[in-house]
């Protein structure tokens, strides 16, 4: 099934416990009943001293405006794979081609086990240069060690849940 949009707002699919196709319901429906049971996918972008490329969100942004985020990420479109939405959003967000890159998928992450706000596949994408970021995407990006970033949030920088779980898993 591909993605349908129904007044700018996309079909996302609903999931059990188990990650299992349930159901679906639009974008809209999902974050106004604060449902927990849908899709997501992220990438942190990694370059050889284990730097982290963190993004701040820009503040048009629907969900957590001016939030520090994940590399990438966003919603799985209803019957779209997690790593076809990775593709897409990879390109959409960091106009990067996923053939041309070295990458590799760290994990999946869910509410149950890692009180995070929907089911999300995370990976990590090897790279040196400076990001070119979409600029309704994103206002700002900085190379962090996990202890800067921490560092930032202790001193008052937002971020969202997924960063910190993904920072405090995979890279402390």
């Amino acid at each position: 099934m591909k993605n349908k949009k129904l007044f700018n707002d996309e079909l996302l699919d609903l999931v059990d416990h188990d990650d299992r196709v349930i159901g679906q319901k639009l974008r809209s429906e999902v974050h106004a009943k604060k449902l927990i049971n849908y899709r997501l996918v992220g990438g942190m972008v990694v370059n050889r001293k284990r730097e982290l490329w963190i993004p701040r969100r820009t503040m048009h942004k629907q969900l957590l405006p001016g939030y520090l985020a994940t590399s990438m990420g966003g919603h799985v479109a209803a019957g779209e794979t997690y790593s076809i939405a990775f593709e897409r959003e990879l390109e959409e967000e960091l106009y990067l081609k996923l053939a041309e890159l070295s990458y590799k998928p760290l994990g999946l992450l869910t509410p149950h086990q890692h009180g995070i706000n929907a089911f999300t596949m995370m990976y990590e994408i090897l790279l040196d240069e400076v990001v070119t970021y979409n600029k309704n995407d994103f206002s700002e990006g900085f190379w962090l060690t996990p202890q800067q970033f921490f560092d930032r949030v202790k001193n008052g920088e937002k971020s969202g849940t997924i960063l910190k779980r993904v920072i405090e898993l995979f890279y402390c």
